[in-house]
């Protein structure tokens, strides 16, 4: 099973439909050996104390730690992202795993040149590998898609947008 290191937004995006069926946050679980790091924990837990949508999908996450492994590492204070994505970004060059999965759209760039060997995904990238591995329909992927971007307010955003018309074409 590939290995996948997964930052807080990603976790939160795919929180906010986990209880809909089907699940992209089960299908990521059994699909990938997945890895949080502890400075993610933390901020699942601090988003955790809203009473808001963000905050049901983050206890949604917390509510299965028992699926992933969490590891702890030793944090860049010279690096430019929050700890999450820095522990994230590390996490991943150590165990050298297959995917980084990231939400932090702003930060993409910086956040893709700072991995080693490791394939920099999104929510929006991960609902279209999904639907290729026969664990979501196309059709289930956009309904997804268009929850957690309508959530998280992606409407105009150039990742998303692409990643809505890969799912047509589906």
């Amino acid at each position: 099973m590939a290995q996948l290191v997964a930052d807080a937004s990603a976790l939160v995006s795919l929180g906010i439909v986990a209880e809909n069926d089907p699940d992209p946050l089960g299908c990521c679980l059994s699909r990938y050996d997945v890895i949080v790091p502890t400075a993610v924990i933390k901020e699942l837990q601090e988003i955790a104390s809203y009473e808001d949508e963000h905050g049901r999908a983050a206890t949604a996450v917390l509510d299965r730690t028992d699926a992933f492994t969490t590891r702890a590492v030793d944090l860049d204070g010279e690096f430019p992202l929050d700890d999450g994505e820095n522990a994230a970004v590390t996490l991943a060059n150590d165990l050298d795993v297959s995917l980084l999965l990231c939400d932090g759209f702003t930060q993409l760039g910086l956040i893709h040149a700072s991995l080693v060997d490791t394939r920099l995904v999104t929510t929006p990238t991960l609902l279209s590998i999904l639907v290729r591995t026969g664990q979501l329909s196309a059709a289930d992927a956009r309904t997804r898609l268009d929850e957690i971007s309508d959530a998280r307010s992606w409407g105009a955003n150039s990742y998303v947008q692409r990643a809505r018309s890969l799912l047509a074409e589906e």
